[in-house]
């Protein structure tokens, strides 16, 4: 992918988003191990905060499956080199753990979770970081919502209350994750927030879902007290095989 040139300058901020389908592709017996691959596409966004969602922290069943499974959970094997890796687990199953992890380049002063889950068939939480930017701190929320719209409601008004808490009014936040949300319709909640999407901004659509012949933008980037530059999504067939999503990239001014 070619980043857009916006993300080389001073004082902007390149915030990426992936479902990387717990670093597993395929169904069966035709599953394959995507991990190592995911590692070399993130690196290839070239952002200052990756957003993850379904990263397994670990599972013994693949492990003993796939003769190459890291040994570090995938949020530290998938972090570039001089890059901070934040996790934390959403859903604990029989054969391990998986939630969200934040990779970033900047140093990152707290973090902090929240269970959000909405019923006991789906385990969904959100992670919080403030992470430093150019002497600056900034916000930065993982969300995976639910599949069902009633519990997306009650999963974004429970946002609302945790950003009311615990960001500051005059501090810069992003929210970035899956959202599940076909027809973008969070999108009037997350506006009412305050956090704003490159939704204004003319582009080539940024379609996210299924990876191999999208149709639909089920991830996004949120941003508050940041201006929106630009937004991406990195197409053709390596991109297609690595996960059920492809990953959505947000170029942000930084304020003065």
């Amino acid at each position: 992918m070619n980043p857009p040139a916006a993300a080389a300058a001073t004082h902007n901020l390149r915030v990426a988003t992936y479902n990387i389908h717990k670093g597993v592709q395929g169904i069966g017996p035709a599953r394959r191990l995507e991990i190592h691959n995911l590692g070399h596409a993130i690196e290839q966004l070239d952002a200052d905060i990756v957003c993850l969602q379904e990263v397994r922290k670990m599972n013994r069943q693949a492990a003993a499956r796939f003769p190459r499974w890291p040994e570090l959970p995938q949020a530290d094997f998938l972090a570039p080199e001089g890059y901070t890796a934040v996790y934390e687990t959403n859903a604990v199953t029989r054969h391990g753990e998986h939630g969200n992890a934040l990779l970033t380049r900047w140093p990152v002063i707290r973090t902090s979770h929240q269970d959000i889950s909405d019923h006991r068939f789906e385990q969904r939480g959100l992670l919080h970081a403030v992470i430093e930017v150019e002497g600056r701190p900034i916000h930065a929320i993982v969300v995976h919502l639910g599949l069902i719209k009633g519990s997306r409601v009650r999963q974004v008004a429970r946002l609302r209350e945790f950003i009311e808490r615990e960001v500051p009014a005059d501090e810069a936040v992003v929210v970035a994750g899956d959202f599940n949300d076909w027809g973008a319709r969070m999108r009037y909640a997350m506006n009412a927030m305050g956090l704003r999407d490159t939704s204004d901004l003319r582009g080539p659509r940024t379609l996210t879902y299924p990876s191999r012949l999208p149709v639909a933008q089920l991830d996004f980037v949120y941003g508050r007290k940041l201006e929106p530059l630009a937004c991406s999504v990195p197409r053709g067939p390596i991109w297609a095989r690595m996960s059920d999503h492809l990953p959505l990239v947000a170029d942000f001014a930084l304020p003065n």
